[in-house]
């Protein structure tokens, strides 16, 4: 039998985080889509079941289209059954509230729900939704049968010990071990995740079907399991599906001089990491340059900006000045540097900062 497990899909995501309006409504788009070619994925590779562990909208306010896309996608696939979870970003699902479910929709609740399934009736899924009101006591309240393939869907930070001060959607892995669990199906880390869980299971964070911002960069997909179920063991895979890739390349410029060679620079880095044209890139700009390096920022933007679906260009480099350049020049530019080296009100970076731009004026230019 093979089941699909995803999360963090947060549809309907607003996007506009990095893009204007006309590129995010386009990505809302793809999430929506690549939400479907999933589905189709299962459809076409004999799936039973996707479960949903947590988090498949973004926000209460959801359109019409991104609901209806997820409604229909379940109605027009009745062979296979989908399990969903709620998670902390869930709150639109009181939309379901307001409908009749498709059969093949199963959903949990803040008590332990099973389902049990397969031919031969012994593949167990498992989940409760976390709460303030449950946390204290729902991990101690599961009990499983050993001679099942057990699979329980949380959704929620792992942690080995808990926070006593707040336990809501604290997933504590110390009090899931020797349960039987074969396949701990967890949602809430957007990037992919797994480890051990004890003797017998793993667990796992599938990490969301698509990257939104800078710190869900590299691939994203789903995990598939393949259960034996005469021999209750299983196989499983990540299979990346994201339509877009988000790269942060980290380039350094130290001892570069002009613009140019700095986008000289970017593109080696670029070239090295291999980012498709359809990627959406962060770079950064990281080493220690001449206080009169000229780093025209907009510039190298527009070097790349018809390369990629998206780009955008942080500098987080640090000034580095030629003191010695001053120290024993007897005009007005050496006695600036050396009365602002002299100080203790400053950092290096401060002195630095003030020594580029005390010079620029000193020397007649626009600052």
């Amino acid at each position: 039998m093979k089941i699909i497990h995803c999360a963090d899909l947060h549809l309907d995501s607003k996007m506009t985080a990095n893009l204007n309006s006309k590129k995010a409504k386009e990505r809302k788009i793809e999430l929506l889509n690549t939400f479907t070619n999933m589905i189709k994925y299962a459809s076409d590779n004999d799936v039973s079941g996707i479960i949903i562990a947590g988090d498949l909208f973004d926000r209460n306010a959801v359109s019409k289209t991104a609901f209806n896309t997820v409604l229909q996608s379940i109605t027009d696939n009745p062979e296979i059954t989908f399990y969903y979870l709620k998670g902390n970003h869930d709150e639109a699902t009181f939309l379901f509230e307001t409908i009749m479910l498709p059969d093949n929709l199963k959903t949990f609740s803040n008590t332990w729900t099973s389902y049990r399934i397969g031919e031969h009736d012994n593949i167990v899924i498992s989940g409760v939704e976390l709460s303030k009101d449950n946390s204290d006591k729902v991990f101690n309240e599961l009990v499983l049968n050993n001679d099942d393939f057990n699979i329980v869907t949380l959704h929620g930070q792992e942690s080995d010990a808990v926070d006593k001060k707040d336990k809501t959607e604290i997933i504590p892995l110390r009090s899931l071990k020797n349960k039987g669990i074969d396949y701990l199906a967890l949602g809430h880390i957007h990037s992919f995740k797994e480890e051990s869980l004890d003797k017998r299971g793993i667990y796992c964070y599938p990490g969301c079907l698509e990257g939104r911002g800078f710190d869900e960069c590299g691939e994203h997909g789903f995990v598939l399991l393949d259960i034996d179920e005469e021999n209750k063991t299983f196989t499983r895979e990540f299979l990346p599906i994201a339509k877009r890739i988000l790269y942060t390349v980290n380039v350094d410029i130290t001892d570069l001089n002009n613009s140019v060679e700095i986008s000289n620079q970017i593109r080696e880095e670029l070239e090295h990491e291999a980012c498709p044209p359809s990627s959406l890139i962060k770079i950064v700009l990281t080493g220690r340059v001449d206080a009169f390096c000229d780093k025209d920022v907009d510039y190298l933007l527009k070097q790349f900006d018809d390369d990629y679906y998206f780009v955008k260009i942080y500098d987080e480099t640090k000034l580095k000045v030629s003191y010695e350049d001053y120290r024993l020049d007897e005009s007005l530019k050496g006695e600036f540097v050396r009365g602002v080296m002299a100080s203790d009100k400053y950092s290096e970076e401060e002195k630095a900062e003030i020594i580029k731009y005390g010079i620029l004026l000193l020397s007649g230019e626009e600052v």
